[in-house]
């Protein structure tokens, strides 16, 4: 991508006195986490996700669930927060960005020391037991499971599951909050989504100004301000020594 470019994004976060930041799958493929939709490499190339991650599968047939579409969630543990979550915490902290809206469950922003993060598809650090509410640590829940206790029970007898938002479930409140910090937002910046899951790939018509920084194309390319086809750790790399430049200049 042009410099122009890199610098004409870096100029409208300046300028902004409220920038959103939402991100997606895209965002953690550098952190070894394979995204959903990518011709060849996507998880839904290889697995049913009606199959894994539903609700008709966790409460219909735990026991599936659990030898199967479970896996996927563990199979992102151990990752690390690649260059792009640690610069996107580094702008909140110095007040670049206000917020942080995630499609993704695999904890990396949070990992990365971001702090107002809304996850709008839940996390793999907590679950909770079905019947009483009862909150566990997801490492409570691979552990039963380690044992052959499938699907892990609490100890009312209901099941416990991840704090994930599965095909079937209702979002989290978090997500009343997105589009209310949505609505009110200068500018927002989608990062690493292809924005083809609702409700949430409603919240940038919500933006007044928006950039997108994704490999491939989303249903708002047009609509976009600024679009960048690259990945995210380079994009933001580029945007970030830009800004730097700006603060520099005192422009």
């Amino acid at each position: 991508m042009s410099d122009s470019k890199y610098e004409k994004i870096a100029e409208m976060i300046v300028k902004s006195k409220l920038t959103v930041v939402l991100t997606g799958a895209g965002l953690s493929t550098e952190s070894g986490i394979p995204d959903f939709r990518s011709k060849g490499t996507g998880l839904w190339e290889k697995i049913d996700p009606m199959e894994a991650l539903s609700t008709d599968v966790l409460y219909g047939n735990p026991e599936k669930f659990y030898r199967t579409g479970f896996k996927i969630l563990t199979g992102m543990k151990g990752a690390k927060p690649n260059k792009a979550h640690l610069i996107l915490a580094k702008m909140e902290k110095e007040g670049l960005i206000s917020a942080i809206i995630t499609q993704n469950i695999d904890n990396l922003h949070y990992d990365a020391g971001s702090k107002n993060i809304m996850e709008v598809h839940g996390n793999i650090r907590t679950g909770h037991c079905v019947k009483c509410r009862k909150t566990y640590g997801f490492n409570v829940i691979e552990e039963k499971v380690a044992k052959g206790e499938i699907p892990p029970l609490c100890t009312c007898g209901g099941m416990i599951r991840p704090d994930v938002v599965f095909f079937g479930d209702s979002l989290p409140d978090c997500f009343n909050k997105a589009w209310e910090i949505s609505s009110r937002c200068d500018l927002m910046i989608v990062i690493g989504s292809s924005l083809q899951v609702g409700p949430v790939n409603y919240l940038p018509s919500l933006a007044k100004k928006l950039v997108i920084i994704n490999k491939g194309d989303t249903m708002y390319d047009r609509r976009a301000d600024v679009l960048c086809n690259e990945s995210a750790s380079s994009a933001l790399d580029n945007i970030y020594a830009k800004i730097q430049e700006i603060k520099a200049s005192g422009r």
